[in-house]
């Protein structure tokens, strides 16, 4: 599975001093450092390195200043990482190419180039959006086929938890979750239904969800009605 290989280049982008999450908007990871603006990076993960990462690297290549590709390592280092043709078109697209060992070690067969423009601002911006909101890091990079942890799940979530034991207005929770009112209007995964204006409680499906991705206990208890 390609998210064997997430932790391996997670742990190595770390120690360059980025913050690592996996599976914002497409990209396996998305790594930042510093502050206004971060330096934004990219990696792609694939079990082999191919023509298709390549390609998945040239469209993530507009919206970061570095992308680096990995794969693991082929065991008789008859893989493309030893195609000579492979590591140059690397080179000069400007992507780091990073090989997987057997045992998880990270080398370095392409360093990426320096910094490029930031030909997609828009895209960029919401890579560290995304990135910045999203609580912890939840995602394996190289998911494909669970739900992707994104920020609004959580928060969605988050609201969820406060509804379990029973209807409560938004204005309960918007101090924790400013954005509790566009999330339960909008609800978008069907978990919350409206039994009177400005009310929500939890559907089937909303319960069904916190047994799927428990929540952490808190006071959920609505306030008494003699307070």
């Amino acid at each position: 599975m390609e998210t064997s290989l997430y932790l391996p280049v997670k742990h190595f982008l770390e120690g360059l001093g980025f913050t690592v999450k996996g599976e914002i908007s497409g990209c396996d990871l998305v790594a930042l450092n510093g502050d206004d603006p971060p330096i934004v990076v990219i990696g792609e993960l694939k079990l082999s390195f191919n023509l298709e990462l390549i390609l998945q690297a040239v469209d993530r290549a507009g919206a970061c200043d570095e992308v680096w590709v990995a794969a693991r390592l082929s065991i008789r280092g008859k893989g493309r990482e030893s195609d000579a043709r492979y590591r140059n078109l690397c080179r000069r697209l400007g992507f780091g190419m990073l090989g997987i060992t057997e045992s998880g070690g990270v080398e370095i067969l392409v360093p990426p180039a320096t910094v490029a423009p930031r030909r997609n601002p828009k895209k960029r911006s919401r890579l560290i959006t995304e990135h910045k909101k999203r609580q912890g890091d939840p995602a394996l990079g190289g998911s494909t086929r669970a739900p992707i942890m994104t920020a609004y799940r959580q928060q969605a979530l988050a609201c969820a938890a406060m509804l379990v034991v029973g209807p409560r207005k938004v204005r309960e929770l918007s101090p924790d979750y400013p954005d509790a009112q566009k999330i339960l209007h909008r609800n978008v995964y069907g978990w919350f239904e409206s039994p009177a204006r400005g009310t929500y409680a939890l559907t089937d499906a909303g319960h069904a969800a916190l047994k799927r991705w428990p929540q952490p206990q808190r006071d959920t208890a609505p306030p008494s009605a003699l307070s």
